[in-house]
This record gives C-alpha cells, structure tokens and sequence, in this order.
C-alpha cells in the first residue's frame, strides 16, 4: 500500500539528495532498484521467450523497409506514423539481421520500461511500482511485441512517462515544477505522438482537463509542445500526400473500417488466446482461464482507485484510470475489430493501481487473516503467470511458423527467377514481397498504389509475379501468365520482355 507511513515516506524530501537506510545505501539507489531489476528481467524473457530469429510480420515489415537500404519500402499508409521506423532506424540503415534487430528492440524496450515506472518516482512506494511494472511485463502481450517493431509498446511507455512526470509537476505546485520533470512530459508526449499521433490525443484527454483546470501553464506548454512536436511530421505528411489533415484522417478511419460506434469488447476478448489480429473476429471464445484477468483488470483498477481515496491521494491514482479508459475506448467501441496490442496504453496506466489494489490485499484483515489474504493474492499472481507464459509460447510459435511460411515462399519464387529488382502483386505481397527482396503494388483496397497497367508495363523490364491466396482468382492481366502452384498459394509469373 502506499498509505500510512509509506505515503509519507514516498512523499518526504531526502536532504542532500539521499537518504540512508541501515545499510547505508543511498535511498535513490535502493528506490531505483526494484525498477531496474523488473527491467532487467523483462528484456532477459523477452530474449528468451520470443525468438530472436522470428522473422518480421506484416506491419514490421511496413515500418523497417522505410529506413532500410537493403529491401524495397513497402506502401506507407494513411494511420501509421513514422516513430517506429525513426526508431529502428539506428540498426535497420545498415543492417539486416532480424535476430541483431530483436536484441537491440528487447534492450530498448527493458530500458523504457525502467524509465516509465522511475518517471512515478515518489509518487508510490518502489514495491508498488516494481509490482505494476511485472504485472505490465509479464502479459504476453508486452513480451511478445516488447521486441517487435511495432507502435504501441512505446505508446504506453510514452503514456506512463507523460502522466507520471505530469503528476509529480502538479504535486510540485506552480513554481516550483523541476525543468527535468517538465521535459519528462515533453518527451513522454513527443514519443506517444511519434508512434500514433491520434492514440497520444486519447491518452492525454484527461490530463489536459486537469492541467487547464489547474491552470498550470508550463505543464500545458510541455505537454501540448510535446504533443506539437511529435504530431507535426504527420501533420506536414498529410498535407502533403492526402490533400490536408482531414482527409488522411478520413482516409485513416475508412482503412480501419469506419470510425463509428461499433462495440468491439468481445471481439478484444477473442483475440487474448494469441491472435495478433482480429478481423473479421469471428470464432469461439478463448477459454475462461484466459480471459478471467481481462474481465478482473478493471475491478482491481477500481479497488485501487477506492484505496486511494481512503487514502486522500487521489489523484495519483485517478488521472492514469481516467487516462486508461480513454485511451481504451476507441478500441473498445469505435472500431469493427481487435487486435490485443491496441490497449498496451491502457494495460500499462491500469497496471499502477492494479499494483496498488494487490499490496492493499494483501495486508488486508486482521493478523491473523493477514497471511491468508497474502497466500491467495500469491496464488492469483501464479495463475496469471502461468496463463500468460502459456499463450505467449503458443503465439510465438505461431508466428515463427507463418513467418518461415513467406521465407519458403520467397525461396521457390527465387528458384523460378523472380528475384530483385522484381515486383509481387496480390495476396500477401508485402510480407511475401520483403522476404524475396521485391517491391510490393496493390491495385484495390487498403495498400492500392498502383494499377493494372503499370504492374504490365513493368513486367516488360524486370520479374513480375502475382499471388493468389486460397479460394482466390487471379487479376484479369496475369491470366495467361505462366501459374505454379507454392504452399497454399497460385503464384503466376509474368514472362519478360
């Protein structure tokens, strides 16, 4: 808990910048010790768990070709935003190795973590917030894509960075808000904004409120600038390529199938048995196992939130639910599908009073129930454990397999001379497009950047192929191209010249 005296001990200032305990350890490095090791011992699972030879998936893929000298970029479109390939840019420029990529992502994303749980220094006791930071960690959802180059881990690391600095600042008061904190804000902002420009707005609903009814003015400036700063290389691009900042949206919301009120909380429940992503999200629930801690989050979240109250400190535990269930509810409500990646942002500022809700119970009761409450809270957190390292095994594989699938592929259509500079068009042709080293075109849906006539035109000076999936037919202008047939796929290969 963080009431009692360990809320004043969270809350005393330390003279000479340290405190020492019996030990004599100074009390910053003790404080920061129990945040390191939980960093330390996700990125080691990570490494562990998710195998670093995995290949990439299909939005990796979208992102690192951007920045890479080795493979074509893939079609950018209008919802991604450019941070993560800034991001993998310092290794992906000059590099191809996924396993060298997976390493330096598992190493990031352990040091991020430790400084989104340090960015609530003082706030809560270090038990606390080690706890909320393993339960963060330990969901298969954190650990599979920790190593990934994927957005939404760094959005809920930007997320916990941002309101953590932001409520030591209003703690501070006015005037006497630490520059250091200030920039906290600042990047915390600036990163969410650079992942997912419009996630970053949801997240930060509630804390704008709060500053502009506090009227905190540099706190608005750092936040609002941060925001500002990490937005406007999307905003610039829109101008540029969609004809304004309205229409990349409206472009956005139409990808996504149509921002609007569509109730997606089951289809979120279906996707937590490993799906990556939901669409159309049809099929049987998971088993209840699996989906019991998604359907208790927000009841401990709750609880948390009541312990707080009691407590007179609020707001620390307050602003990071209100900032969880907005930055859940386009997820949850506005669109047609789900993928269980979409509310890390909300699992990460759920996870502090979460975190805060299990200390309260387990020293709840009287002296003699005290170890009975603290045995069962220890048999929840094995359960969970358990579940989440059971799907997160199950996942990896998954993918490992699906990802050797378009290198099989890429290796029969090298065989039949397709090779770089080439062209793939069809079913899965980005994915399978990287792996052969080709670039990638799509006439209709989502991808569309090119058209008939000039994936024609092309096959008259280097290797065209296109694919069709199961069930599929083959565009009107590869039928009397030469078919072979490659997994599960039809792949025609244009003749030359």
């Amino acid at each position: 808990m963080a009431d009692g005296a360990n809320a004043t001990l969270a809350g005393r200032r330390v003279r000479g910048g340290e405190e020492a305990g019996a030990s004599g350890a100074p009390r910053r490095l003790r404080g920061a010790a129990p945040a390191a090791a939980v960093a330390a011992v996700f990125t080691l699972a990570q490494l562990v768990f998710v195998h670093p030879a995995m290949g990439l998936g299909w939005d990796e893929i979208v992102y690192v070709s951007q920045v890479t000298t080795h493979h074509p970029a893939a079609f950018f479109s209008a919802p991604r935003a450019r941070g993560v390939s800034l991001l993998v840019a310092p290794l992906a420029s000059w590099s191809a190795s996924t396993e060298l990529l997976r390493v330096y992502l598992a190493l990031l994303s352990g040091l991020g973590l430790y400084l989104g749980l340090r960015a609530w220094k003082g706030l809560f006791p270090s038990r606390v917030l080690a706890t909320a930071g393993a339960f963060f960690a330990t969901l298969w959802v954190t650990l599979f894509y920790g190593p990934q180059a994927m957005p939404n881990y760094w959005v809920a690391i930007g997320a916990l960075i941002t309101v953590g600095c932001a409520l030591r600042v209003l703690r501070a008061g006015r005037g006497r808000s630490g520059r250091a904190v200030l920039c906290g804000v600042a990047a915390g902002a600036l990163l969410m904004a650079l992942m997912r420009p419009t996630d970053a707005v949801w997240v930060t609903l509630p804390l704008l409120a709060l500053v502009l009814v506090r009227r905190h003015w540099p706190l608005l400036l750092a936040l609002a600038g941060g925001l500002a700063a990490g937005g406007v290389e999307w905003v610039i691009e829109a101008h540029a390529w969609y004809g304004g900042l309205g229409e990349r949206l409206a472009r956005a919301s139409e990808i996504q199938g149509g921002l609007g009120w569509n109730i997606a909380v089951d289809d979120q429940m279906r996707s937590l048995g490993g799906r990556g992503l939901c669409r159309p999200c049809t099929g049987a629930m998971p088993h209840p196992v699996v989906t019991a801690w998604w359907l208790l989050l927000p009841v401990v979240a709750v609880l948390g939130v009541a312990v707080a109250v009691r407590a007179r400190r609020a707001t620390a535990t307050l602003v990071p639910f209100a900032c969880a269930v907005t930055a859940a509810v386009p997820y949850l409500f506005l669109i047609g599908y789900a993928a269980p990646r979409f509310l890390q942002p909300a699992y990460a500022l759920l996870a502090v009073p979460v975190a805060d809700a299990l200390w309260h119970l387990a020293g709840a009761g009287r002296d003699r129930w005290r170890p009975v409450a603290a045995t069962l809270v220890a048999l929840a957190v094995a359960g969970h454990l358990a579940v989440q390292f059971s799907v997160l095994v199950g996942t990896v594989d998954r993918n490992v397999e699906s990802r050797e699938d378009w290198a099989r592929v890429a290796g029969e259509l090298h065989r039949l001379g397709v090779r770089p500079p080439c062209l793939l068009t069809g079913h899965e042709s980005i994915p399978v497009g990287y792996y052969t080293g080709c670039s990638s075109g799509s006439v209709s849906g989502n991808n569309e950047n090119t058209t008939a006539a000039e994936i024609v035109d092309t096959a008259r000076r280097i290797p065209v192929a296109a694919l069709t999936g199961p069930g599929g037919t083959p565009p009107g202008y590869a039928r009397d191209w030469t078919p072979h047939r490659i997994t599960d796929l039809e792949i025609r290969v244009a003749p030359l010249g």
